[in-house]
């Protein structure tokens, strides 16, 4: 069994706007970053901080979907990094930034197939996400200074790195243009449905 977490809990102050309501398709941004994985993962936990009841209100009809909070979410994404994986009890996740929305289920399934401790997707050479991870890099990412990264962290193990056949994983929406950039190329099938329970 998997388990995956979606880090939500930023302010998405280069945007000019909350991303997480920004509409992609019949979507929402936040519920597009849980679709890929959705029957992959048996939860996922999302990690919000910033606005999060909007973000309890936008997912509740998810019943897979456990949204934990991050009160020190200012401090940057490694802390919720570290929000998240508290929470993890299975041996392996997934771990996806929600600002990366497109992953189709696919990746998901590709990756799953391999074993290492951390397997790490590519496209053309460049690395993107999800990260498959194994619990026994959780206790290392605890005991990491706060002002550190995921990337420190992972640096210093060794990782598989797969190459897959879905740009999607190197599309981030940081800003408005990074935005407009990704509706131009949005097409409802790169994705596959999660289940809406409402």
């Amino acid at each position: 069994m998997l388990e995956g977490i979606v880090l939500a809990a930023g302010s998405s102050s280069r945007a000019g706007c909350f991303k997480m309501e920004l509409p992609l398709g019949n979507k929402l941004l936040i519920e597009r970053s849980i679709e890929g994985m959705y029957e992959v993962c048996s939860r996922i936990i999302v990690v919000g901080g910033y606005r999060i009841e909007r973000i309890r209100q936008l997912l509740s009809c998810y019943s897979k979907v456990e949204l934990v909070g991050n009160k020190n979410w200012q401090d940057g994404m490694f802390s919720s990094v570290k929000a998240g994986v508290r929470h993890i009890t299975t041996n392996r996740f997934f771990l996806l930034p929600a600002d990366i929305p497109l992953v189709p289920q696919k990746v998901y399934d590709e990756l799953a197939r391999h074993q290492a401790g951390i397997v790490i997707p590519s496209f053309n050479g460049r690395k993107g996400h999800p990260i498959l991870l194994s619990r026994t890099i959780i206790n290392d990412i605890l005991a990491e200074p706060d002002n550190s990264t995921l990337r420190q962290v992972i640096q210093r193990k060794s990782c598989e790195l797969v190459p897959v056949q879905s740009e999607h994983i190197l599309l981030d929406i940081d800003s408005m243009s990074d935005y407009d950039a990704v509706t131009k190329r949005f097409s409802g099938d790169v994705v596959s449905s999660a289940t809406n329970e409402a």
